[in-house]
């Protein structure tokens, strides 16, 4: 988990000039998902949208905190108040303007990126000298919590949007909301590196000793973030893991579906995680049969809930609603380091909050 800044640093005070739109970046092919969940959100109405990024118009009145960054947006990576489009021919030109429309705040960071990876503009460089024209050194990229944060969107190479943010969440301390970790060589997969970020994003909190079962595990990249993490892996799969997670002496494989292990077998199971490349709502059946089963309680679950098309997004909600019955709390989002797919955490929930939530839905 990220530390909260010393309560001795009085964060920045935010630009006079707020904006009255929100750009939101999300996947590419995600921005039509994205744009359906605004009703869950009151105070902002969709606008316009390109590949990598859609925009919300804010109400009249409506003035969010500098930090906002609704959870029911959970296709999004990132979002930030927009000051408006700068265009120019030369990117020294782009560069000018964009301070000027940014006005005279006391940035703390810089985040540049590319609207969509087609754009494909040095992002590294434009950051360096924007960071040198306001004065700040060279901060690491990821922000820390509080920062005040001038945001420039590459659109293209003449031009570029303008905006800000101020750092809270994980996600919202990433340039673009993109997770800043690559795949270490040594991983077996890119599940590992899905893991790893879902554990960040959520702040998932494992615990050296506990027990993981992981349903449709081959070849074993979550299972070895688990493993790093201290826990007792059980793969379910029966495909062979990679030997390398294999080995370990803290890991086990159950070589058959998850629908042929006895249900007795899960008990004492803390964490159950499934990535299994079925339809979700099959994804939910085989999650279900074990977390209903008798003395089976799972402290919490991540489940990855692939998306055959984006259409199947609109039933994210009842998806949810899912967990909820089970006695869990969920969360979902969409992790930058996977595919057309939601992560979904869920913890173990008092009843009555349960209750509670199915209400609210």
């Amino acid at each position: 988990m990220t530390a909260e800044p010393s309560p001795t640093v009085h964060p920045a005070a935010a630009p006079e000039r707020r904006g009255d739109f929100l750009l939101v970046a999300c996947q590419g092919g995600a921005e039509a998902a994205l744009a359906a969940r605004h009703t869950a959100v009151p105070g902002i109405r969709k606008a316009a949208w390109r590949r990598g990024v859609v925009t919300f118009r804010l109400d009249p009145g409506v003035d969010p905190p500098d930090d906002f960054f609704p959870a029911d947006l959970v296709f999004a990576r990132t979002c930030i108040r927009s000051l408006g489009q700068v265009t120019a021919a030369a990117e020294a030109a782009l560069m000018e303007r964009a301070l000027e429309v940014a006005g005279g705040a006391a940035w703390q960071n810089v985040h540049v990126w590319n609207r969509a990876a087609a754009v494909a503009a040095p992002v590294a460089e434009i950051r360096a000298r924007l960071l040198a024209a306001c004065g700040l050194g060279q901060p690491d990229e990821v922000a820390a919590a509080g920062d005040l944060v001038l945001d420039v969107v590459v659109d293209s190479a003449d031009r570029w949007w303008v905006g800000w943010h101020r750092a809270a969440t994980p996600p919202s301390r990433w340039p673009g909301g993109l997770y800043p970790r690559a795949l270490p060589p040594d991983k077996v997969s890119r599940a590992w590196l899905k893991l790893d970020e879902a554990i960040e994003t959520f702040g998932v909190d494992l615990a050296a000793g506990e027990r993981a079962i992981e349903l449709g595990a081959a070849p074993g990249g979550a299972c070895q973030r688990l493993l790093e993490s201290g826990l007792h892996v059980v793969a379910v799969d029966p495909a062979l893991v990679d030997e390398r997670v294999a080995a370990h002496p803290r890991f086990e494989q159950w070589r058959m579906r998850a629908r042929d292990v006895k249900l007795r077998r899960f008990r004492g199971c803390d964490w159950l995680v499934c990535d299994m490349n079925i339809d979700p709502v099959s994804t939910l059946e085989s999650i279900a049969r074990v977390v209903t089963a008798p003395d089976v309680r799972p402290r919490g679950i991540v489940a990855t809930l692939k998306l055959p098309d984006w259409s199947r997004a609109a039933t994210l909600d009842e998806w949810l609603a899912a967990f909820r019955g089970w006695g869990y709390r969920p969360v979902a989002r969409q992790l930058s380091t996977g595919g057309r797919e939601v992560c979904v955490v869920a913890r173990r929930g008092r009843r009555g909050a349960v209750r509670r939530a199915q209400t609210r839905g």
